[in-house]
Protein backbone atom coordinates (compact mmCIF):
# COMPACT_ATOMS: atom_id res chain seq x y z
CA UNK A 1 0.00 0.00 0.00
CA UNK A 2 1.26 3.51 -1.19
CA UNK A 3 2.37 5.74 1.63
CA UNK A 4 0.79 9.21 1.52
CA UNK A 5 3.46 11.76 1.30
CA UNK A 6 2.88 14.95 3.60
CA UNK A 7 5.39 18.45 2.24
CA UNK A 8 6.52 19.89 5.76
CA UNK A 9 7.24 23.22 4.45
CA UNK A 10 9.06 25.79 6.28
CA UNK A 11 9.88 22.47 8.85
CA UNK A 12 13.27 23.69 10.48
CA UNK A 13 15.91 21.61 11.85
CA UNK A 14 14.63 17.60 11.94
CA UNK A 15 12.21 16.48 15.16
CA UNK A 16 9.21 14.32 15.33
CA UNK A 17 7.48 16.89 17.26
CA UNK A 18 7.26 19.66 14.79
CA UNK A 19 5.07 17.32 12.41
CA UNK A 20 1.75 17.82 13.33
CA UNK A 21 0.13 14.34 14.97
CA UNK A 22 -2.37 14.01 11.83
CA UNK A 23 0.73 12.64 10.34
CA UNK A 24 2.60 11.26 12.51
CA UNK A 25 1.28 7.44 11.77
CA UNK A 26 2.96 4.94 9.63
CA UNK A 27 1.01 5.12 6.75
CA UNK A 28 2.37 8.90 6.15
CA UNK A 29 6.16 9.76 4.86
CA UNK A 30 7.28 13.72 5.35
CA UNK A 31 8.62 15.26 2.65
CA UNK A 32 11.15 18.46 4.08
CA UNK A 33 11.57 21.41 2.65
CA UNK A 34 13.01 24.63 4.38
CA UNK A 35 14.69 27.68 2.84
CA UNK A 36 17.77 27.27 5.22
CA UNK A 37 20.43 24.77 4.09
CA UNK A 38 21.39 24.41 7.98
CA UNK A 39 17.86 22.59 8.99
CA UNK A 40 18.78 20.22 6.29
CA UNK A 41 15.86 19.86 4.88
CA UNK A 42 14.76 17.02 1.70
CA UNK A 43 15.08 20.51 -0.20
CA UNK A 44 16.34 23.56 0.02
CA UNK A 45 13.47 26.24 -1.30
CA UNK A 46 11.38 29.33 -0.21
CA UNK A 47 7.89 28.48 0.22
CA UNK A 48 7.12 30.71 -3.14
CA UNK A 49 8.90 28.34 -5.37
CA UNK A 50 8.94 24.93 -4.73
CA UNK A 51 9.93 23.79 -8.32
CA UNK A 52 11.65 21.03 -7.08
CA UNK A 53 8.26 19.54 -5.69
CA UNK A 54 6.13 18.17 -8.61
CA UNK A 55 2.19 19.61 -9.46
CA UNK A 56 -0.36 17.37 -7.82
CA UNK A 57 1.99 15.25 -5.95
CA UNK A 58 1.33 15.47 -2.35
CA UNK A 59 -1.64 14.01 -0.13
CA UNK A 60 -1.31 16.60 2.44
CA UNK A 61 0.76 19.71 3.16
CA UNK A 62 1.67 21.22 6.61
CA UNK A 63 2.59 24.68 7.44
CA UNK A 64 3.38 25.92 10.62
CA UNK A 65 4.32 29.57 11.60
CA UNK A 66 5.50 29.74 7.91
CA UNK A 67 3.22 32.42 6.52
CA UNK A 68 3.92 35.48 8.72
CA UNK A 69 7.33 35.45 7.29
CA UNK A 70 6.64 36.75 4.10
CA UNK A 71 5.95 40.01 2.33
CA UNK A 72 1.83 40.36 1.97
CA UNK A 73 3.06 40.74 -1.80
CA UNK A 74 4.39 37.00 -1.31
CA UNK A 75 1.26 35.26 -0.44
CA UNK A 76 -0.41 34.90 -3.30
CA UNK A 77 2.60 32.92 -4.88
CA UNK A 78 3.72 30.57 -1.39
CA UNK A 79 -0.42 29.94 -1.55
CA UNK A 80 0.19 29.37 -5.32
CA UNK A 81 2.34 26.91 -4.50
CA UNK A 82 0.67 24.96 -1.57
CA UNK A 83 -2.38 24.79 -4.22
CA UNK A 84 0.03 23.46 -7.03
CA UNK A 85 1.94 20.70 -4.76
CA UNK A 86 -1.77 19.04 -3.81
CA UNK A 87 -3.24 16.14 -5.26
CA UNK A 88 -7.08 17.66 -5.64
CA UNK A 89 -8.40 15.28 -3.18
CA UNK A 90 -5.57 16.09 -0.85
CA UNK A 91 -5.91 18.89 2.02
CA UNK A 92 -3.73 21.40 3.58
CA UNK A 93 -3.18 22.12 7.17
CA UNK A 94 -2.13 25.79 8.35
CA UNK A 95 -1.27 27.50 11.08
CA UNK A 96 0.09 31.00 12.52
CA UNK A 97 -0.29 33.96 14.30
CA UNK A 98 -3.57 34.82 15.39
CA UNK A 99 -3.45 39.12 14.78
CA UNK A 100 -6.09 40.13 16.06
CA UNK A 101 -5.39 38.35 19.71
CA UNK A 102 -2.31 39.79 19.58
CA UNK A 103 -3.41 43.16 18.80
CA UNK A 104 -5.77 42.70 21.74
CA UNK A 105 -3.22 41.93 24.08
CA UNK A 106 -1.32 44.94 23.30
CA UNK A 107 -4.09 47.09 23.38
CA UNK A 108 -5.00 45.97 26.73
CA UNK A 109 -1.44 47.13 28.06
CA UNK A 110 -0.13 43.52 27.89
CA UNK A 111 2.40 44.27 25.02
CA UNK A 112 5.44 42.89 27.08
CA UNK A 113 3.77 40.15 29.16
CA UNK A 114 4.58 36.62 28.69
CA UNK A 115 1.42 35.30 27.00
CA UNK A 116 2.59 31.74 26.14
CA UNK A 117 5.43 29.79 26.84
CA UNK A 118 7.40 27.31 24.59
CA UNK A 119 10.36 25.13 25.08
CA UNK A 120 12.14 28.29 23.71
CA UNK A 121 11.02 30.12 26.25
CA UNK A 122 7.99 32.79 27.27
CA UNK A 123 6.13 34.55 24.19
CA UNK A 124 4.90 38.13 24.50
CA UNK A 125 2.10 39.82 22.29
CA UNK A 126 5.15 41.69 20.67
CA UNK A 127 7.08 38.75 19.54
CA UNK A 128 3.69 37.38 18.33
CA UNK A 129 3.49 40.75 15.98
CA UNK A 130 7.18 40.60 14.70
CA UNK A 131 8.97 37.68 15.31
CA UNK A 132 10.73 35.71 18.68
CA UNK A 133 13.45 38.39 19.56
CA UNK A 134 16.19 35.98 20.99
CA UNK A 135 15.94 34.40 18.28
CA UNK A 136 15.99 36.94 15.40
CA UNK A 137 19.87 38.30 15.84
CA UNK A 138 20.91 34.54 15.14
CA UNK A 139 18.53 34.30 12.02
CA UNK A 140 16.86 37.08 10.04
CA UNK A 141 14.38 34.28 8.42
CA UNK A 142 12.76 34.58 12.18
CA UNK A 143 11.28 37.74 11.58
CA UNK A 144 7.77 38.16 10.89
CA UNK A 145 6.66 40.65 8.25
CA UNK A 146 3.43 40.76 7.86
CA UNK A 147 0.07 39.41 9.70
CA UNK A 148 -3.40 38.09 9.56
CA UNK A 149 -6.73 37.75 10.86
CA UNK A 150 -8.84 35.12 10.78
CA UNK A 151 -10.99 37.08 8.00
CA UNK A 152 -8.06 37.96 5.91
CA UNK A 153 -6.36 34.88 6.30
CA UNK A 154 -9.96 33.11 4.59
CA UNK A 155 -9.60 35.58 1.79
CA UNK A 156 -6.80 35.11 0.71
CA UNK A 157 -7.33 31.36 0.51
CA UNK A 158 -9.94 31.90 -1.32
CA UNK A 159 -8.54 33.85 -3.24
CA UNK A 160 -5.92 31.11 -3.95
CA UNK A 161 -8.66 29.42 -5.99
CA UNK A 162 -8.84 26.70 -2.72
CA UNK A 163 -12.36 25.40 -2.74
CA UNK A 164 -12.63 24.27 0.90
CA UNK A 165 -11.80 27.02 3.48
CA UNK A 166 -12.22 26.56 6.82
CA UNK A 167 -10.13 28.61 9.41
CA UNK A 168 -10.56 28.83 13.07
CA UNK A 169 -9.50 30.70 16.23
CA UNK A 170 -7.66 28.09 19.07
CA UNK A 171 -7.40 31.08 21.92
CA UNK A 172 -4.22 30.80 22.38
CA UNK A 173 -2.78 33.00 19.86
CA UNK A 174 -3.02 30.76 16.86
CA UNK A 175 -4.92 30.94 13.44
CA UNK A 176 -5.79 27.27 12.07
CA UNK A 177 -7.00 26.90 8.50
CA UNK A 178 -7.88 23.10 6.40
CA UNK A 179 -7.93 23.58 2.81
CA UNK A 180 -8.25 21.35 -0.17
CA UNK A 181 -8.58 22.53 -3.75
CA UNK A 182 -11.87 20.67 -4.17
CA UNK A 183 -14.87 22.34 -2.21
CA UNK A 184 -16.95 19.56 -0.38
CA UNK A 185 -20.53 21.11 -1.98
CA UNK A 186 -18.83 20.75 -5.63
CA UNK A 187 -18.05 17.08 -4.61
CA UNK A 188 -21.10 16.38 -3.01
CA UNK A 189 -22.84 18.15 -6.29
CA UNK A 190 -20.99 15.54 -8.37
CA UNK A 191 -21.98 12.45 -6.10
CA UNK A 192 -25.45 13.47 -7.17
CA UNK A 193 -24.68 13.92 -10.61
CA UNK A 194 -23.33 10.70 -10.86
CA UNK A 195 -26.57 9.26 -9.03
CA UNK A 196 -28.88 10.62 -11.88
CA UNK A 197 -26.93 9.26 -14.35
CA UNK A 198 -27.26 5.55 -13.35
Amino acid sequence: MRKKKVLHVGCGPHGTEKLHESFQGRDWEELRLDINPDARPDIVASITDMAAVPSGSCDALYSSHNLEHLAPHDLPLALGEFYRVLRPEGFALITLPDLEQAAEAIASGRAEEAVLMTNMGAITPLDILYGFRPLLAANPYMAHRFGYTAATLEKALRQAGFGHVLVSRDGEFNLWAVVSPKSLASDADAADEEKSDT
